[in-house]
């Protein structure tokens, strides 16, 4: 509103009766004041204004909500029924919208409408706005039928008690709302169920919420500036004086377990520093743990019992995403030379053989389809490139809703029992053929030596025709082979024990080449030797030794001239551990059934071209003297590779053996 000055003819025209305009504003201004309540402040407003300015009555409406009131009416009105009071009110509120021109008196007619102003016997109206800091409005004064224009002194005084009254009822609202915010503080304060207690630096209560109160018998009112060591709150106590919860009082916050009984309470202190007038208080909160706690417990007891278990299982446990990919490992798996980084986030497939592997792959996808899959024999590459072999069970893994989240993988080494299993069969096979060969080589043994004998005796007679004799030679070439099958067949059979000394395996190996150099140099055959002098001793029989490593120099002679390349052998020896290993390389085609090269009579090459027995007799002498025998095709080039495992001697046998040389 704009402020108008009077000037000094109006000053000097004011008599006594401004004294008393002056003493009414000064009156008004004191009685309305933020601590009435707001139909008090209607009230007052209307009578002070109405008396101030000679008016024959004053409304005051205010927004409520969504709508316009009545607030206060000061005076007359003809009708003032509720239909009547909203027709005002609606009338009136208008003007709080409308573009202020300053204080002036208009017709009544044209504010509220000449309804409602006849109904009201209202002639003429002076609107004032009540506006807040924020310049919005919080209510409209309206004079009413004032007995004339307004001086300048008196618009001042007007437009002063109009400023008045809304910075008072500004005030009044804030002091509701901060009324209101403490009352809402305080409900909430006491509607927490966790334990609260504030002191101050004295280590004095200053409050606590209704819960604490409750618990300790107390009165909220009544604890007030009472020490914190003599509530002795869940049996917690401090020296004479101090606060039974300020372990760390130099921190800002501080949080520990305090165990009272059978039951533990998690107590947080949070410090508010002093301010102004203020001293520093310390908050404590008491939060009842104890059955998180014992479920935490439970918890923990589960799960080192489950880990307990998976840990200390001989099988190796693993979990796999629904992508296959590991996502768990039991230490067994670690134990068995895996890393972390060969086995978790990467597929466990890759570690199954190629030959293998789509087996292990259906069995996936139908357990992830919900059919789990028992007993699936796989090999799996371990630390080291070991092959062993599993017995792996795949069981999914559902949550809540039943869906399959993961898939279990147990997997129990077999690579024992099935090496067992295998000997036990080999060695049934063995002395079941070795029963049946030997009983078969004595029946052959003696219609072939008179076949022999008399061919011998009709080759001799010189009455026989050349021309016969030739067809004679046949039948004696084709009597002594079938005389070696026999005496091969005996030697499968009979499997006698070797002879047992110290040998130097190189010396077996040098003699065992010379037996063939011939047919190798002839044919082209490339023969590579990558082994010294000084190889260990093992102990055996040189005899059975030289017969093994001619028949694979035999067979690897026979696979590299089945192919159009040169053909190359390959001879190494190194020590690994207490073992001797004799490795035998080519560059031959290779073997389709690695896995049965060692069953008697299984054979590659043509018919009549092998017995199938020389392999089998190797695999026996072999393990007679402790060792292994074992073949693979080359992963890096053609051909395979035939290695021969032989321990070494002990020291002793060494020292003995040197000795004697």
């Amino acid at each position: 509103m704009r402020a108008v000055k009077p000037n000094r003819a109006e000053v000097s025209r004011l008599d006594d009766s401004f004294e008393t305009l002056l003493a009414l504003f000064s009156a008004a201004t004191l009685e309305i004041n933020p601590s009435l309540a707001p139909a008090e402040f209607a009230q007052r407003l209307t009578t002070r204004a109405t008396e101030l300015f000679g008016s024959r009555g004053a409304a005051f409406v205010q927004p409520s909500g969504t709508t316009w009131q009545i607030a206060s009416l000061t005076g007359a009105a003809h009708r003032w029924d509720a239909a009547t009071k909203a027709a005002a009110a609606r009338g009136l509120s208008q003007q709080a919208f409308a573009p202020s021109l300053g204080l002036r008196t208009v017709p009544a007619a044209a504010i509220l409408g000449r309804e409602a102003a006849d109904a009201l016997a209202w002639r003429t109206l002076l609107v004032a706005k009540l506006k807040a800091s924020d310049d919005s409005v919080l209510g409209l004064l309206a004079l009413i039928d004032l007995p004339g224009e307004l001086t300048s002194i008196e618009v001042q005084l007007l437009e002063a008690l109009v400023s008045h009254a809304a910075v008072t009822q500004e005030n009044a609202r804030l002091f509701s709302r901060i009324e209101q915010s403490r009352r809402q503080w305080v409900e909430d304060f006491d509607a927490i169920t966790d334990y609260i207690v504030v002191h101050d630096s004295e280590n004095r209560v200053v409050r606590l919420n209704r819960a604490l109160a409750e618990h300790l018998s107390l009165r909220v009112a009544g604890v007030g500036g009472r020490p914190m060591d003599s509530l002795e709150i869940f049996g917690a106590r401090s020296p004479a004086g101090g606060c039974p919860f300020c372990r760390a009082p130099e921190s800002e916050r501080e949080e520990f377990v305090h165990e009272a009984g059978e039951r533990y309470f998690l107590v947080s202190a949070s410090r508010i520093p002093a301010r102004g007038e203020e001293g520093a208080r310390t908050i404590h909160v008491l939060k009842d743990i104890t059955d998180r706690r014992e479920a935490e417990r439970r918890f923990r007891r589960e799960r080192d019992f489950n880990k307990n278990i998976l840990n200390n299982t001989q099988s190796m446990i693993l979990v796999l995403d629904t992508a296959g990919l590991v996502s768990y490992a039991n230490r067994r798996c670690f134990e068995a030379g895996h890393t972390e980084d060969d086995l978790l986030g990467l597929p466990l497939a890759d570690k199954i053989p190629l030959a293998r592997r789509p087996l292990f792959v259906e069995a996936l996808r139908r357990a992830l389809e919900g059919t789990p899959a028992d007993n699936l024999e796989v090999p799996l590459a371990g630390a080291g490139g070991v092959t062993r072999q599993f017995s792996v069970s795949l069981s999914p893994m559902r949550d809540d809703q039943g869906e399959i989240i993961s898939i279990v993988v147990v997997m129990t080494d077999i690579t024992d029992a099935a090496d067992l299993q295998s000997r036990l069969m080999h060695t049934e096979k063995m002395a079941a053929l070795g029963q049946l060969v030997s009983g078969v080589a004595h029946e052959v043994n003696n219609p072939l030596a008179a076949i022999v004998g008399f061919t011998d005796l009709l080759l001799e007679n010189s009455e026989v025709p050349e021309g016969t004799k030739d067809d004679l030679r046949v039948i004696l070439q084709e009597a002594q082979r079938t005389r070696l099958i026999v005496q091969n067949l005996l030697s499968f059979a009979r499997q006698m024990p070797p002879q047992r000394e110290p040998i130097q395996v190189s010396d077996i190996l040098r003699q065992t080449l010379k037996l063939r150099a011939y047919d190798f140099s002839n044919h082209g055959v490339e023969i590579r030797e990558l082994y010294g002098d000084d190889l260990p001793l093992v102990v055996g029989d040189p005899h059975q030794l030289q017969q093994v490593f001619l028949n694979i120099l035999n067979n690897a002679y026979d696979a590299v001239q089945e192919t159009r390349r040169s053909g190359k052998i390959a001879i190494s020896a190194e020590l690994s551990g207490s073992v001797l290993e004799i490795s035998f390389r080519d560059n031959g085609p290779g073997i389709a059934q690695p896995d049965r090269i060692f069953d008697p009579f299984f054979t590659t090459k043509g018919v009549g071209k092998g017995t199938g027995l020389g392999l089998s007799i190797c695999y026996g002498i072999v393990r007679a003297h402790g060792g292994e025998i074992a073949v693979h095709n080359n992963d890096d080039g053609p051909g395979c590779t035939f290695k021969v495992c032989l321990p070494v001697a002990t020291p002793t046998v060494e020292k003995a053996h040197e000795a004697l040389s």
